[in-house]
C-alpha cells in the first residue's frame, strides 16, 4: 500500500512538472518567433523532461517517463521551436489540446462516446500472453539456451510497448475521444531492414521522420544523397536517445553498444537503399520468405550482439519483469475484474 501511494504521489509530482512546463511553453515561448530564439527559450525545458525520468523510483515508471518526456515530447517540441511538419502548436488550440497533443502521440481528432471493443480485447489477449511469457521467463530461464531467453525477451519487448500504449489509449479514448498513433504495424512480417523499421515503435519512427528525417532531407535538397543522409542521421541520432534511455534506466556508465546497434542497422538500410535501386526494374528478385529470413535473422543476430546486453547486464533485465508483472497483476485484478 506504502509503494502505491508512493507511486500515485509521484505521478501527480510527474503530471503538475508536465503541466507547467507546457504552460510555459504556450503561454511564453509560443510569443517568441520561431527558430533559434524560441528553441534557446525551450533549453530549460528539455534539460527539465531530460532528468524528469531520473527521479523515478522503479524501471518501470522510469521507462515510460523517459518515453513519453525525454524522447516524445522534447521532439515535439523541437518542431514546435522550428515550426517543423506537424508541430504541436497551432495559435487556435487550447492549453489543454496543446498540453495533450505535445506529451502524446495523437493520431485521430474524432469523438466517440466510448473506447472501442478492440481496445479491451486486445488489451486482455496482449496482458494474458505477457504474463505467461514473463513468468516462464523469471521461473524457467537459467534451463534455457541464452538465445532462446533473448528471443523470449524480443517478444516480451513488443507486448510491453503495446501494452502500455494499450492501456494509455484506452484511458485517453474514454476521457477525451482521441486516438493515439499504433504502435507496431506487424513488424515480424517484415521483408527489409527498410520495412522493419518502419514498422517496428512507430511512435518513435514518426518521431524522428518528421523532427529529423525530412529537415535533413530538405537541408541537402538537390542532391540525390540526400534521403539517405536522412536516414542515417536519424539511425545515429535514435542510437544516442536509446543509450540515454539504457542510461535512465540503469544509471550505469554508457558502453554505447546500443549505439552502435543503431548506427550498424543505419549504415545498412542506406546500404539495402542503395542496392534497391540499382536492381529497380530488375526481374530477379529473392523469394520473399528468403527476404523475411534474411531480414529476422539480421536484425535477431544484432540484437543478440548489441542490443540486449545494456539490457541484461547487472540483471536490469529480471528487474524490469518483476516490475512489469507486478503492473500487469495490478491492472488484471483492478480493472477486467472490478
Amino acid at each position: 500500500m506504502a509503494a502505491m501511494e508512493a507511486t500515485a504521489t509521484s505521478f501527480i509530482i510527474y503530471i503538475s512538472i508536465i503541466t507547467a512546463s507546457l504552460s510555459y511553453c504556450y503561454f511564453l515561448s509560443s510569443k517568441i518567433p520561431k527558430g533559434i530564439y524560441r528553441f534557446i527559450s525551450l533549453i530549460p525545458i528539455f534539460y527539465i523532461f531530460t532528468v524528469l525520468p531520473l527521479r523515478c523510483s522503479s524501471v518501470f515508471t522510469t521507462a515510460i517517463a523517459a518515453s513519453f518526456t525525454t524522447w516524445l515530447t522534447n521532439f515535439k517540441l523541437i518542431r514546435f521551436a522550428f515550426d517543423l511538419d506537424q508541430s504541436p502548436f497551432h495559435p487556435s488550440d487550447s492549453l489543454l489540446r496543446f498540453i495533450t497533443v505535445t506529451s502524446l502521440p495523437i493520431e485521430s481528432k474524432s469523438v466517440y462516446s466510448q473506447p472501442p471493443d478492440r481496445f479491451r480485447f486486445k488489451l486482455g489477449f496482449q496482458i494474458i500472453v505477457f504474463s505467461v511469457l514473463v513468468r516462464l521467463v523469471l521461473n524457467h530461464r537459467h534451463q534455457f539456451h541464452p538465445y532462446l531467453v533473448l528471443i523470449l525477451y524480443c517478444g516480451l519487448l513488443f507486448l510491453t510497448i503495446d501494452i502500455v500504449a494499450g492501456v494509455i489509449n484506452a484511458l485517453l479514448f474514454l476521457f477525451t475521444g482521441l486516438e493515439l498513433e499504433p504502435s507496431f504495424d506487424h513488424p515480424y512480417l517484415a521483408i527489409s531492414l527498410q520495412d522493419f523499421w518502419g514498422r517496428w515503435n512507430l511512435m518513435v519512427t514518426n518521431t524522428l521522420r518528421h523532427t529529423i528525417y525530412k529537415p535533413v532531407r530538405s537541408t541537402f535538397s538537390g542532391h540525390e544523397w540526400a534521403p539517405l543522409a536522412g536516414v542515417l542521421t536519424s539511425f545515429m541520432v535514435s542510437g544516442l536517445m536509446h543509450e540515454l534511455f539504457v542510461y535512465q534506466l540503469s544509471r550505469a556508465a554508457p558502453t554505447w553498444e546500443m549505439t552502435w546497434f543503431f548506427v550498424l542497422h543505419g549504415v545498412s538500410v542506406v546500404a539495402e537503399m542503395i542496392v534497391k535501386r540499382r536492381v529497380a526494374g530488375r526481374r530477379w528478385r529473392l523469394p520473399m520468405f528468403m527476404r523475411w529470413l534474411l531480414t529476422m535473422g539480421f536484425v535477431a543476430t544484432t540484437g543478440m550482439w548489441l542490443f540486449f546486453p545494456p539490457l541484461t547486464r547487472n540483471g536490469l533485465d529480471a528487474k524490469i519483469l518483476q516490475e512489469y508483472t507486478s503492473v500487469i497483476d495490478f491492472i488484471t485484478g483492478h480493472i477486467f475484474y472490478s
